[in-house]
């Protein structure tokens, strides 16, 4: 495997896997990436142009796939609609992106006979209750719960249909709550953070008792490059960094490393069907391919994250009045 191309790879996960392949491996990577409004080619500054390029592009767009496809050993498919609150409010772009730009990127690897490894949420597995032990695996049933979380369930089966129906190379894999550098600020753990940095009271949906699997994005993509490289073929793994808190707990934290009172927060309505508990087993992971997680520490990598936010304002801070005035049209 010499050259790969990212889909989404100037969006949050996607830069940051892109970063890490530059400095973890001598892979030649192609970015493939819409640039919507959570796409900033700022996020890719600096990286080595003999080992680099971009295509502004949307991954429904079967000509310019077909053809990026065909130039690459494997490709790696980060780009989603990925945010609840949007696919709430419209979701049809979320079908379109998820759904039929998946379509289009696997019949392309099909066609070209590319290694293909999709990344998906732990959301198609709805969710846990906030008091039981149990975690998702890969066993786990799909009960998708949002139109973001249905349209990525659709994905994953459309990929394992055409790895049954045509032989296609591909793995999947499914992350718990991903937080770090490069992450937009409508996100919950930037918007605290920025809404800190600003002196803005944060605010809280329902009691903050939700509770997410936080992992680092640098975790996650050490994990799909370890699954790249050595994953089964047709297998699913589950991604996570036993990072379980509740938001409540995480607003607490920032409030915390920001200087202030860890009570300085606002409850807001609950949104529609949000889900309680998300908790992620990294068993077969770990065991069959030997990964573990650099930021075991939930804290340290969450201080990390504070830190980089106040170095670069001036990545964040142009996102940040649209993001907050759209917010403040929902009440939120």
């Amino acid at each position: 495997m010499q050259r790969i191309l990212v889909t989404g790879g100037a969006g949050f996960i996607g830069c940051n896997f892109v970063h890490f392949i530059m400095e973890h491996t001598g892979l030649h990577v192609t970015v493939l990436d819409k640039l919507t409004y959570a796409g900033k080619m700022e996020s890719l500054a600096g990286l080595p142009v003999n080992r680099f390029e971009f295509h502004r592009g949307d991954i429904c767009d079967a000509g310019l796939v077909d053809a990026l496809t065909g130039s690459v050993d494997a490709v790696v498919h980060f780009a989603a609609e990925s945010h609840n609150d949007n696919s709430l409010d419209d979701p049809r772009p979320f079908l379109d992106t998820n759904l039929m730009g998946t379509f289009t990127l696997i019949e392309a690897a099909r066609k070209h006979g590319t290694r293909f490894h999709h990344i998906s949420t732990d959301e198609v597995y709805g969710d846990l209750a906030l008091d039981e032990p149990r975690k998702f695996t890969e066993d786990s049933v799909y009960r998708p719960t949002s139109p973001y979380s249905a349209t990525k369930a659709g994905s994953d089966m459309l990929v394992r249909a055409w790895v049954r129906s045509f032989g296609l190379q591909a793995t999947i894999s499914n992350c718990s709550n991903n937080y770090g550098p490069y992450q937009h600020v409508e996100k919950f753990i930037p918007r605290q953070i920025t809404n800190i940095l600003d002196g803005v009271r944060p605010r809280l949906y329902g009691q903050g008792l939700n509770v997410r699997d936080w992992i680092h994005v640098e975790d996650h993509s050490s994990a799909v490059l370890t699954i790249l490289q050595r994953g089964r073929i047709g297998e699913t793994y589950l991604i996570g960094a036993n990072g379980e808190r509740s938001n409540r707990e995480v607003v607490e934290k920032l409030l915390i490393l920001g200087g202030q009172q860890p009570d300085d927060y606002d409850l807001v309505n609950d949104r529609p069907g949000h889900d309680l508990r998300y908790a992620i087993d990294s068993t077969k992971l770990r065991k069959e391919l030997g990964w573990l997680p650099r930021f075991p520490d939930f804290d340290s990598g969450l201080a990390e994250t504070v830190q980089w936010y106040r170095a670069n304002e001036e990545w964040w801070r142009p996102q940040k009045a649209a993001t907050e005035s759209k917010y403040a049209g929902q009440g939120h």
